[in-house]
Protein backbone atom coordinates (compact mmCIF):
# COMPACT_ATOMS: atom_id res chain seq x y z
CA UNK A 1 0.00 0.00 0.00
CA UNK A 2 1.54 3.49 -0.85
CA UNK A 3 1.67 6.75 1.31
CA UNK A 4 -1.44 8.11 -0.40
CA UNK A 5 -2.93 4.80 -0.42
CA UNK A 6 -2.76 4.96 3.43
CA UNK A 7 -3.53 8.39 3.63
CA UNK A 8 -7.23 7.26 2.39
CA UNK A 9 -7.96 4.32 4.35
CA UNK A 10 -11.06 4.74 5.49
CA UNK A 11 -11.49 5.75 9.11
CA UNK A 12 -12.47 2.41 11.35
CA UNK A 13 -15.07 2.12 13.56
CA UNK A 14 -18.66 3.68 13.61
CA UNK A 15 -18.24 5.36 16.53
CA UNK A 16 -14.34 5.35 17.84
CA UNK A 17 -13.84 6.13 14.09
CA UNK A 18 -16.20 9.32 13.76
CA UNK A 19 -14.70 10.76 16.70
CA UNK A 20 -11.41 10.87 15.22
CA UNK A 21 -12.80 13.03 12.50
CA UNK A 22 -15.00 15.09 15.11
CA UNK A 23 -11.71 16.30 16.81
CA UNK A 24 -9.99 17.10 13.34
CA UNK A 25 -7.36 14.14 13.72
CA UNK A 26 -7.93 12.88 9.91
CA UNK A 27 -7.42 16.53 8.84
CA UNK A 28 -4.18 17.84 6.36
CA UNK A 29 -0.47 16.84 7.47
CA UNK A 30 2.03 15.02 5.89
CA UNK A 31 2.78 11.28 5.93
CA UNK A 32 0.25 8.72 7.37
CA UNK A 33 -1.80 8.97 11.60
CA UNK A 34 -3.00 6.08 12.89
CA UNK A 35 -4.19 6.88 16.43
CA UNK A 36 -5.93 3.89 18.41
CA UNK A 37 -7.93 3.78 22.34
CA UNK A 38 -9.42 0.86 22.30
CA UNK A 39 -13.28 1.67 22.78
CA UNK A 40 -13.21 5.64 22.13
CA UNK A 41 -10.74 6.09 19.73
CA UNK A 42 -9.93 4.38 16.07
CA UNK A 43 -7.66 6.45 12.82
CA UNK A 44 -6.04 3.69 10.57
CA UNK A 45 -5.71 1.49 13.55
CA UNK A 46 -5.46 -1.79 10.86
CA UNK A 47 -2.68 0.08 8.60
CA UNK A 48 0.50 -1.41 9.61
CA UNK A 49 3.01 1.06 9.97
CA UNK A 50 6.76 1.16 10.56
CA UNK A 51 7.29 1.68 14.37
CA UNK A 52 11.13 2.58 15.23
CA UNK A 53 11.74 1.93 18.63
CA UNK A 54 8.55 1.30 19.99
CA UNK A 55 8.73 -1.89 18.13
CA UNK A 56 10.88 -2.18 21.82
CA UNK A 57 7.93 -2.75 24.19
CA UNK A 58 7.38 -6.38 22.29
CA UNK A 59 10.94 -7.35 23.73
CA UNK A 60 10.33 -5.89 26.98
CA UNK A 61 7.11 -8.39 27.18
CA UNK A 62 9.18 -11.07 26.07
CA UNK A 63 11.76 -9.97 29.01
CA UNK A 64 9.25 -9.06 31.50
CA UNK A 65 6.92 -12.44 31.15
CA UNK A 66 10.21 -14.46 31.34
CA UNK A 67 11.44 -13.01 34.43
CA UNK A 68 8.08 -13.54 36.13
CA UNK A 69 7.46 -17.21 35.05
CA UNK A 70 10.83 -17.71 36.36
CA UNK A 71 12.12 -18.63 32.81
CA UNK A 72 14.69 -15.63 33.04
CA UNK A 73 16.76 -14.34 36.26
CA UNK A 74 17.14 -10.45 36.34
CA UNK A 75 20.22 -10.48 37.82
CA UNK A 76 21.37 -12.93 34.97
CA UNK A 77 24.88 -10.79 33.45
CA UNK A 78 25.04 -10.68 29.78
CA UNK A 79 28.25 -9.47 27.70
CA UNK A 80 27.93 -6.82 25.56
CA UNK A 81 29.52 -7.86 22.16
CA UNK A 82 31.12 -6.01 19.27
CA UNK A 83 27.96 -6.83 17.04
CA UNK A 84 25.59 -5.32 19.91
CA UNK A 85 27.14 -2.37 19.57
CA UNK A 86 25.10 0.65 17.79
CA UNK A 87 24.72 4.14 17.39
CA UNK A 88 21.87 5.91 17.64
CA UNK A 89 19.65 6.48 21.03
CA UNK A 90 21.37 4.86 24.65
CA UNK A 91 24.27 5.19 27.20
CA UNK A 92 25.83 1.93 26.56
CA UNK A 93 27.82 2.77 23.73
CA UNK A 94 29.48 5.10 25.77
CA UNK A 95 30.33 3.40 28.90
CA UNK A 96 33.07 1.04 29.27
CA UNK A 97 31.64 -1.80 31.20
CA UNK A 98 30.68 -4.97 28.78
CA UNK A 99 28.66 -6.89 31.59
CA UNK A 100 25.49 -5.98 32.23
CA UNK A 101 22.26 -7.89 34.53
CA UNK A 102 19.60 -8.53 32.13
CA UNK A 103 17.31 -6.22 34.02
CA UNK A 104 19.65 -3.28 34.15
CA UNK A 105 19.22 -4.18 30.32
CA UNK A 106 15.43 -3.52 30.16
CA UNK A 107 15.66 -0.66 31.98
CA UNK A 108 18.19 0.84 29.75
CA UNK A 109 15.83 0.01 26.99
CA UNK A 110 12.49 1.41 28.59
CA UNK A 111 14.14 4.56 29.82
CA UNK A 112 16.55 6.06 27.39
CA UNK A 113 16.11 3.35 24.19
CA UNK A 114 19.43 1.87 24.46
CA UNK A 115 19.88 0.08 20.84
CA UNK A 116 23.01 -1.67 22.19
CA UNK A 117 21.24 -3.28 25.54
CA UNK A 118 18.25 -3.62 22.52
CA UNK A 119 20.23 -6.09 20.40
CA UNK A 120 22.04 -8.12 23.89
CA UNK A 121 18.94 -8.67 25.33
CA UNK A 122 17.40 -9.92 21.54
CA UNK A 123 20.84 -12.19 21.32
CA UNK A 124 20.08 -13.38 24.73
CA UNK A 125 15.83 -14.00 24.33
CA UNK A 126 15.82 -14.64 20.84
CA UNK A 127 13.58 -13.35 18.08
CA UNK A 128 11.41 -16.28 17.39
CA UNK A 129 10.68 -16.18 21.76
CA UNK A 130 9.67 -12.81 21.23
CA UNK A 131 7.84 -13.41 18.18
CA UNK A 132 6.20 -16.14 20.01
CA UNK A 133 5.64 -13.87 23.49
CA UNK A 134 3.66 -11.38 20.84
CA UNK A 135 1.55 -13.54 18.95
CA UNK A 136 0.16 -15.10 22.45
CA UNK A 137 -0.65 -11.68 23.84
CA UNK A 138 -2.54 -10.94 20.11
CA UNK A 139 0.08 -8.98 18.59
CA UNK A 140 -0.06 -10.60 15.02
CA UNK A 141 0.76 -8.04 12.61
CA UNK A 142 3.00 -6.16 15.06
CA UNK A 143 6.73 -7.70 15.30
CA UNK A 144 9.87 -7.09 15.41
CA UNK A 145 11.85 -7.70 11.90
CA UNK A 146 15.67 -7.68 13.13
CA UNK A 147 18.04 -6.41 15.56
CA UNK A 148 18.76 -2.61 15.02
CA UNK A 149 21.60 -1.49 12.75
CA UNK A 150 23.13 1.51 11.82
CA UNK A 151 23.79 1.40 9.30
CA UNK A 152 20.87 -0.61 7.29
CA UNK A 153 22.12 -2.18 4.43
CA UNK A 154 19.58 -3.28 1.41
CA UNK A 155 20.50 -6.84 2.02
CA UNK A 156 19.18 -6.46 5.40
CA UNK A 157 15.36 -6.57 6.53
CA UNK A 158 13.91 -2.95 5.73
CA UNK A 159 13.55 -2.08 9.19
CA UNK A 160 13.58 -3.24 12.84
CA UNK A 161 9.68 -3.21 13.75
CA UNK A 162 6.51 -3.17 12.11
CA UNK A 163 2.77 -3.04 13.70
CA UNK A 164 -0.39 -1.53 14.04
CA UNK A 165 -2.16 1.18 16.22
CA UNK A 166 -5.04 -1.41 17.18
CA UNK A 167 -2.79 -4.21 18.28
CA UNK A 168 -0.20 -2.00 20.50
CA UNK A 169 -3.29 -0.19 22.06
CA UNK A 170 -4.87 -3.06 23.43
CA UNK A 171 -1.88 -4.39 24.38
CA UNK A 172 -0.95 -1.20 26.34
CA UNK A 173 -4.40 -1.66 28.00
CA UNK A 174 -3.72 -4.96 29.05
CA UNK A 175 -1.06 -3.75 31.18
CA UNK A 176 -3.58 -2.69 33.97
CA UNK A 177 -1.10 -4.20 36.48
CA UNK A 178 -2.68 -7.74 37.57
CA UNK A 179 -0.21 -9.50 36.66
CA UNK A 180 3.46 -9.27 37.62
CA UNK A 181 5.00 -9.26 34.09
CA UNK A 182 2.28 -6.52 33.85
CA UNK A 183 3.52 -4.54 36.58
CA UNK A 184 7.46 -4.85 35.70
CA UNK A 185 6.39 -3.36 32.09
CA UNK A 186 4.51 -0.26 33.89
CA UNK A 187 7.95 0.55 35.87
CA UNK A 188 10.27 0.04 33.14
CA UNK A 189 8.08 2.57 30.90
CA UNK A 190 7.42 5.06 33.59
CA UNK A 191 10.82 5.41 33.82
CA UNK A 192 10.78 6.64 29.99
CA UNK A 193 12.79 9.99 29.44
CA UNK A 194 11.13 10.90 26.06
CA UNK A 195 7.95 12.39 26.81
CA UNK A 196 7.78 15.02 23.57
CA UNK A 197 5.25 13.53 21.61
CA UNK A 198 1.73 12.22 23.27
CA UNK A 199 2.12 13.52 26.66
CA UNK A 200 3.91 16.66 25.31
CA UNK A 201 1.39 19.17 25.74
CA UNK A 202 -0.33 17.77 28.65
CA UNK A 203 0.42 18.81 31.98
CA UNK A 204 1.96 15.43 34.11
CA UNK A 205 4.95 14.79 36.22
CA UNK A 206 7.67 13.19 33.87
CA UNK A 207 8.93 12.04 37.14
CA UNK A 208 6.55 10.08 38.74
CA UNK A 209 7.48 6.30 38.52
CA UNK A 210 4.54 5.17 40.50
CA UNK A 211 0.95 4.27 39.20
CA UNK A 212 -1.07 6.47 40.82
CA UNK A 213 -4.28 5.75 42.96
CA UNK A 214 -5.80 8.87 41.13
CA UNK A 215 -5.03 12.15 39.22
CA UNK A 216 -6.29 15.48 39.71
CA UNK A 217 -8.42 17.22 37.46
CA UNK A 218 -6.20 18.80 34.57
CA UNK A 219 -3.40 16.43 34.62
CA UNK A 220 -2.64 13.06 33.79
CA UNK A 221 -0.26 9.99 34.63
CA UNK A 222 1.80 8.20 31.77
CA UNK A 223 4.14 5.17 31.19
CA UNK A 224 5.08 5.04 27.44
CA UNK A 225 7.66 3.78 24.81
CA UNK A 226 8.32 6.18 21.72
CA UNK A 227 10.07 5.12 18.67
CA UNK A 228 12.08 7.98 16.32
CA UNK A 229 13.53 7.68 13.43
CA UNK A 230 13.62 9.26 10.10
CA UNK A 231 10.22 9.77 8.86
CA UNK A 232 8.73 7.89 12.03
CA UNK A 233 7.44 9.39 15.31
CA UNK A 234 5.23 6.50 17.42
CA UNK A 235 4.29 6.27 21.19
CA UNK A 236 2.26 3.72 22.82
CA UNK A 237 1.16 3.83 26.33
CA UNK A 238 -0.76 3.65 29.22
CA UNK A 239 -2.36 7.21 30.69
CA UNK A 240 -4.63 7.99 33.75
CA UNK A 241 -6.36 11.21 33.80
CA UNK A 242 -9.19 12.36 36.52
CA UNK A 243 -11.77 10.47 34.48
CA UNK A 244 -10.14 6.86 33.28
CA UNK A 245 -7.17 5.16 32.60
CA UNK A 246 -6.29 3.85 28.99
CA UNK A 247 -4.18 2.59 26.63
CA UNK A 248 -3.25 4.36 23.53
CA UNK A 249 -1.22 4.17 20.40
CA UNK A 250 0.08 6.63 18.34
CA UNK A 251 2.31 6.51 14.87
CA UNK A 252 2.79 8.65 12.17
CA UNK A 253 4.97 7.78 9.54
CA UNK A 254 5.92 10.34 6.51
CA UNK A 255 8.47 11.53 4.12
CA UNK A 256 11.86 12.06 4.88
CA UNK A 257 12.10 15.92 6.10
CA UNK A 258 8.87 16.03 7.35
CA UNK A 259 9.41 15.50 11.39
CA UNK A 260 8.68 18.57 12.75
CA UNK A 261 5.35 18.13 10.80
CA UNK A 262 4.67 14.49 12.51
CA UNK A 263 5.74 15.73 15.96
CA UNK A 264 3.18 18.20 15.86
CA UNK A 265 0.56 15.65 14.55
CA UNK A 266 1.28 13.21 17.68
CA UNK A 267 1.01 15.88 19.60
CA UNK A 268 -2.20 17.25 18.43
CA UNK A 269 -3.94 13.35 18.83
CA UNK A 270 -2.30 13.29 22.58
CA UNK A 271 -4.71 16.53 23.55
CA UNK A 272 -7.18 14.26 21.95
CA UNK A 273 -6.19 11.17 24.30
CA UNK A 274 -5.97 13.83 27.17
CA UNK A 275 -9.48 14.28 26.93
CA UNK A 276 -10.64 10.84 26.81
CA UNK A 277 -8.16 10.29 30.67
CA UNK A 278 -10.70 13.12 31.90
CA UNK A 279 -13.94 11.66 30.88
CA UNK A 280 -15.85 10.63 33.48
CA UNK A 281 -16.60 7.14 32.72
CA UNK A 282 -21.05 6.22 32.04
CA UNK A 283 -22.79 4.96 34.08
CA UNK A 284 -24.47 1.78 32.77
Amino acid sequence: MSVEERRQETVTGSGAGGQAVAHGLDGDGPGVLAVSVPGLLALREDVELTLASTGKLLLLAAVARGIAAGDLDPAEVVEIEEDDRCGGSGLLGLLSGRRWAIGDLAVLVAAVSDNTATNALLRRVGLDRVAENAAGLGLVRTRILDRIREPRLPSHPPTFAVGTAGELARFAASLDGGEEWTRLMLRWMAHNGDRSLVPALLAHEAEEREVPDSVPEGRVWVANKTGTDTGVRADVGVMIGSGRRIGYAVLVNGPAGAEHALVGRARQAGLVIGRLAAEKRQKT
